[in-house]
């Protein structure tokens, strides 16, 4: 049975995943382009952290990390090779959206590798099909040939008056 629950990126059973992950980001992503968190530096920066179970073992990953303007970016989805295309990556990015408007945030970005770099087309597929739509860099990023950042709303956003 698959379930979704809340977890430690250093706790040990992560590890296998959260190696994976880091693996492929950096099979898949040139030097200085790689935005990938260890599990010390997310435990560090404080993210939210939920893990995907199919019995006792994680078979998916993802988190959120709160930015000072009121949204959350997604960060470290991954799915084990032996479960992808079986729906479980939307299931996990769904409960991020959840989670995110239940705290109150407006809206979750997230960085990805462009088109220009092989790897990360199912991602950026998956986020399409999600509603996000392609935006400019948010926080810290800055333009890069082999990123591209998105947006979800989850609120209304008022302009300013």
């Amino acid at each position: 049975m698959i379930d979704i629950r809340l977890a430690d990126p250093a706790a040990p059973e992560m590890l296998p995943l959260l190696e994976a992950h880091l693996a492929h980001s950096k099979a898949h992503s040139p030097d200085g382009s790689d935005h990938a968190l260890t599990p010390q530096d997310m435990r560090e920066q404080g993210m939210q952290f939920w893990a995907v179970y199919d019995g006792d073992s994680p078979v998916a990953c993802g988190g959120l990390m709160a930015l000072p303007d009121g949204t959350a970016e997604v960060k470290s989805v991954h799915v084990a090779q032996a479960l992808r295309g079986r729906g479980v990556a939307k299931r996990l990015m769904d409960h991020l959206a959840e989670e995110a408007r239940a705290v109150g945030y407006k809206a979750l970005v997230l960085e990805t590798g462009s088109s220009a770099h092989p790897g990360f087309e199912a991602a950026r597929a998956l986020y399409e099909a999600l509603g996000y739509e392609y935006c400019a860099p948010f926080g810290e990023y800055v333009e890069d040939p082999a990123s591209v950042f998105m947006r979800l709303p989850l609120r209304a956003e008022q302009s300013a008056a």
